[in-house]
């Protein structure tokens, strides 16, 4: 008899290995639940500022390049103007060179997934299971990529006693000797923590001396309170050996939609990852590339983009104060609230929407849990501060309303 549909039952889909979307989980743990007031969301990650007004323009006077196919590598100029801009705003050993140490990325995003495949197959044999270090919590594309490079993943605590980053002490020989990978962001997400100068040089060591890479993600670099952070490429040798960062003008440019962004460093591992990008990656329309040769080419957006975002944290230290742990963080944009007196992340998410309409995702779907069972996220909260400064008083007043 043929079935319709709906006369159809279907097991569960399992969740894959690294951990289902934090976002899809957020999703399901609020949809049955009517909030409280008009919904407020600061769970997303996602720009809110306005798109810089050379985009349309541009777009427009190359609208006839979309009738071409764009090499995986990048086209020059935007190689060169990348290779430039990292020149001019980190302390480099020497200048990059555009043609082997530049590679353009559809969004960091997919660069940080397929280069754990790359890795996998670029580092020296390893002594037992080949493994990648990931910051816990972290950023769940470097867990799939991981898991589809057939790696483990290794979680490494970035807690308040370990300053919000992996603890480079705890590593061991027998861990180190089976790394393939190691990915550090800095500013971090979601605590927006910043690795000094010294913190890089002895990973870049590291790297160097087990064979093998770090993985960079540095795509919230240019938004901080006061100090530009240091950059991997600083801290690694004058050849970026074993050393590619990752950058994106998503949060930079307030361009998320664009996808476009870039890996540079080691020129051996770059060449290898050219080869798999170029019959497994997205290439990046020729527009785009203009559109972010003009990004990279002007900083008074940027520092626009700064000055937003710290009028918001200035009203967190307002409103906020002391209350949850809180402490301007020093990179990024998000805050990372400890709410652990007041129940679990998830309970006081739940109460969060229910009372206020205020959409927030618990710090435990952002991590995993340890071998010892804890999970690093396990009592936080992670705000995005992406709304304009109305909105953004409004949600943290909520906040403060209902959890006092």
């Amino acid at each position: 008899m043929f079935m319709t549909p709906a006369d159809r039952t279907f097991p569960p889909s399992p969740a894959p290995a690294g951990g289902r979307s934090p976002f899809v989980r957020l999703n399901e743990l609020l949809a049955p639940i009517p909030p409280g007031k008009t919904p407020i969301s600061l769970a997303v990650g996602e720009p809110q500022h306005p798109v810089p007004p050379f985009v349309g323009p541009i777009l427009q006077e190359t609208l006839p390049l979309f009738g071409r196919y764009p090499a995986n590598k990048g086209i020059d100029p935007f190689l060169a103007t990348v290779a430039t801009w990292l020149g001019k705003r980190f302390d480099l050993p020497r200048p990059l060179d555009p043609a082997s140490e530049v590679l353009v990325l559809n969004g960091t995003r997919e660069g940080l997934f397929l280069a754990a495949l790359a890795a996998k197959h670029y580092v020296p044999p390893r002594v037992g299971r080949p493994a990648i270090l990931i910051p816990n919590p972290f950023y769940a594309a470097y867990a799939a990529g991981a898991l589809a490079a057939d790696a483990e993943p290794v979680y490494l605590p970035a807690t308040p006693e370990t300053g919000f980053l992996p603890d480079l002490d705890a590593l061991t020989p027998e861990l180190l000797a089976r790394t393939v990978a190691f990915y550090l962001a800095s500013p971090s997400n979601p605590q927006g923590a910043v690795a000094n100068r010294a913190y890089l040089t002895r990973l870049a060591g590291l790297a160097r001396e087990h064979g093998f890479l770090v993985f960079a993600d540095e795509c919230y670099c240019e938004i901080y309170t006061t100090t530009a952070p240091p950059g991997m490429l600083e801290a690694s040798g004058p050849d970026f050996e074993n050393v590619i960062v990752f950058h994106s003008l998503s949060k930079r440019s307030n361009l998320p939609g664009l996808r476009v962004g870039f890996c540079a460093g080691d020129r051996r591992f770059l060449a290898r990852f050219l080869e798999l990008r170029n019959i497994a990656a997205p290439q990046v329309p020729i527009p785009a590339q203009h559109v972010a040769i003009a990004a990279y080419s002007d900083e008074s957006h940027v520092a626009e983009n700064r000055r937003l975002y710290a009028q918001k944290f200035d009203l967190a230290d307002q409103i906020v104060g002391d209350r949850y742990g809180y402490r301007r963080p020093v990179g990024g944009f998000f805050l990372w609230l400890d709410v652990s007196a007041m129940g679990s992340d998830e309970d006081v998410t739940l109460r969060l929407w229910r009372e206020a309409g205020l959409r927030v995702i618990p710090g435990s779907y952002l991590a995993r849990a340890q071998q010892d069972g804890s999970n690093p996220g396990d009592g936080f909260l992670r705000l995005a501060m992406v709304q304009d400064n109305a909105t953004t008083a409004e949600a943290l007043h909520r906040l403060v309303t209902v959890l006092g």
